[in-house]
């Protein structure tokens, strides 16, 4: 497949234009023109692209790639490294950020809520409408919530908060969108899933009653570029591999 044709064909699908970002979505680097084979991970690091040399494929899909809005721009260190063995080997690189997260089937989050059982509601939130909700697979407790979400990402989450809060009603958003809890709350939550947690997130728990879960940044985005992959490969016939480089955070 010519490179020009993949890009147009994923920018579309996941209609990347449409969405204010930190950083470009799409092509990235610039590689061979034709692509056959493509290596799917959640960031660009210098593994996943090591990876991508050694299996001699012609484009990367990440979640994570690079040129985020106030980084030093500077090709330099690690920088160049990656930068480097992109266009020496080249291979294109393609980032998609937000356009990931908030797709209906492939996101992050649709493909959260596949993993853990949840029934998403068609309710949104947050900046962009990315902050989703909707119902768990069965009545429980935050805790029990935490637990089986746990037993689906194969990491144990941390609760914050009244661990024995009855859940009804479940909001999320994966990576770093702890920065969402309080419009969660105001859009009915009972407990509020992302990827990190800091300082004051707690006390925000403490003190609305209001449970919240830091479920892993890596872990609650590995399953969005790896949809994405299985859907180049399906309706492209591309060869697609996923690799996950386990991130403990």
């Amino acid at each position: 497949m010519r490179l020009n044709e993949l890009r147009e064909y994923v920018d579309g699908l996941l209609d990347a234009p449409s969405f204010r970002d930190y950083c470009p979505n799409g092509l990235q680097v610039e590689g061979r023109a034709d692509v056959t084979s493509v290596l799917c991970g959640v960031t660009a690091s210098q593994a996943l692209l090591d990876a991508a040399v050694a299996g001699g494929y012609d484009a990367v899909f990440v979640h994570h790639g690079y040129f985020w809005r106030g980084e030093d721009a500077r090709l330099t260190g690690i920088r160049k490294r990656r930068i480097a063995t992109l266009l020496r080997h080249d291979i294109s690189l393609f980032a998609y950020h937000l356009p990931l997260d908030a797709h209906a089937e492939l996101g992050n989050n649709a493909q959260l809520a596949r993993v853990a059982g949840w029934t998403p509601d068609g309710s949104r939130f947050g900046d962009q409408q990315l902050g989703w909700l909707g119902r768990p697979a069965q009545a429980c407790t935050a805790a029990g919530l935490a637990a089986s979400l746990g037993d689906a990402l194969g990491r144990v989450p941390q609760l914050v908060g009244d661990a024995t809060r009855p859940v009804g009603r479940v909001a999320w958003c994966t990576g770093a969108a702890q920065g969402y809890f309080e419009q969660a709350i105001e859009a009915g939550a009972d407990v509020f899933v992302s990827g990190e947690i800091s300082e004051q997130t707690v006390h925000l728990a403490r003190e609305t009653g209001v449970p919240y879960i830091a479920a892993g940044h890596h872990a609650t985005e590995r399953y969005g570029i790896r949809a994405l992959g299985e859907h180049l490969a399906r309706e492209l016939a591309l060869r697609v591999d996923f690799l996950d480089i386990d991130n403990p955070v």
